[in-house]
């Protein structure tokens, strides 16, 4: 009896990734943007509403990570490094501007979305608009959201629904209107030697179980990244990732963010879905006339600062950047320092705005 749940998990695990290994291949054939992760993500996201009972391996999304990060890491030669650190006061200035937007969406969701849900005490409601909103990524915002009493169901419910809609949307936008492989930069190394290649991913595992050990977020990705960059820059270069495998991780990126679709996704707070749908789409908006003002100042190409500054998860832009060629080191470069900064900011930020733990929230609309 006791390995019947482990065997029946496995079934489950096995048969969703079926199911989107069928759906990367349709889109393969349909010839969309991303097949590996938006594919799989679309299929797993309506199976699991439709209330297929489908799975996902937290050890498969940490390996994708790792693959991805890697990856990512190869761009980043010294030439490379030199433009990164060039555009800091950009980074800079995409940071308090993604702090703002995330204040600002937030502070417009606690107006329009409390009048349906008055069962909710002003102080919760207040925190849940606002970590609902904060431009992060969805787990360290859930988290960061219940130690301040917020909902949280409804704060990870914003977050995987904003993730969904720009991860679809923008790739789809990208390549019908022909703006990619605009990429100058390729990476440090395009040929897969085996012996290379294994010692380069036991480094960047290595990377990965050290920023897990100190409790940071996104391990998998950011010791990864951190370790394959440092490599990189440093001119040690050991091999390319076949591309098979990073095939493999995109999918397995994508199963997990089909699966926080539940069965009732869509009858929880119908109002406030839709809103935050909205929203995103207004943010995407807002954020692409930013990308064209940070583009005239920096000589970026725009549709990189789009990638760079959209509020979509750091994998998923990242991805999208590498799929497309569509400058692979600066993406990640405003995506990685974005986050961190927002985990680092987003805690104090509210209590400064709102009082500790939300005491001096204000009430709720009538």
């Amino acid at each position: 009896m006791p390995l019947l749940p482990p065997f029946r998990s496995v079934v489950r695990i096995a048969l969703t990734l079926i199911a989107a290994l069928l759906a990367a291949q349709l889109c393969l054939v349909l010839r969309t943007p991303l097949p590996w992760m938006i594919g799989p993500l679309l299929c797993t996201a309506l199976l699991t509403m439709c209330g297929v009972p489908t799975m996902s391996a937290h050890a498969f999304r940490n390996a994708g990570q790792w693959v991805i990060a890697t990856a990512l890491g190869l761009y980043f030669t010294p030439e490379v490094a030199q433009l990164i650190g060039g555009l800091w006061w950009a980074i800079a200035l995409a940071i308090v501007w993604a702090l703002l937007l995330g204040w600002g969406f937030g502070a417009w969701l606690f107006r329009y979305a409390s009048p349906d849900l008055r069962d909710i005490p002003g102080s919760t409601m207040r925190a849940t608009c606002y970590y609902a909103s904060a431009i992060g990524g969805a787990s360290e915002m859930t988290l960061l959201a219940e130690r301040e009493g917020a909902r949280t169901d409804l704060v990870a419910a914003s977050h995987s629904l904003r993730v969904l809609i720009v991860t679809v949307s923008i790739p789809f936008a990208l390549q019908w209107s022909g703006l990619h492989g605009l990429d100058l930069l390729p990476p440090a190394i395009r040929v897969v030697e085996p012996k290379g290649l294994i010692i380069l991913l036991l480094a960047a595992g290595v990377g990965a179980f050290i920023m897990r050990q100190l409790g940071r977020a996104n391990p998998w990705f950011l010791g990864a990244l951190l370790v394959t960059l440092g490599l990189t820059v440093s001119g040690i270069t050991l091999s390319a990732i076949p591309q098979w495998m990073v095939n493999a991780a995109q999918l397995a990126i994508g199963v997990s963010l089909g699966v926080r679709f539940s069965a009732d996704f869509l009858h929880t707070a119908p109002r406030w879905i839709a809103l935050v749908a909205m929203g995103t789409v207004v943010l995407m908006l807002i954020c692409a006339l930013f990308a064209l003002g940070l583009s005239w100042l920096t000589g970026q190409p725009w549709v990189t600062l789009i990638l760079g500054t959209s509020p979509g998860g750091i994998a998923e832009m990242a991805i999208t950047a590498k799929v497309l060629q569509l400058g692979v080191p600066v993406v990640t470069a405003f995506q990685v320092c974005r986050l961190v900064a927002v985990l680092l900011l987003v805690a104090p930020m509210y209590r400064w705005l709102y009082g500790d733990s939300g005491t001096h929230a204000a009430q709720r609309s009538g």
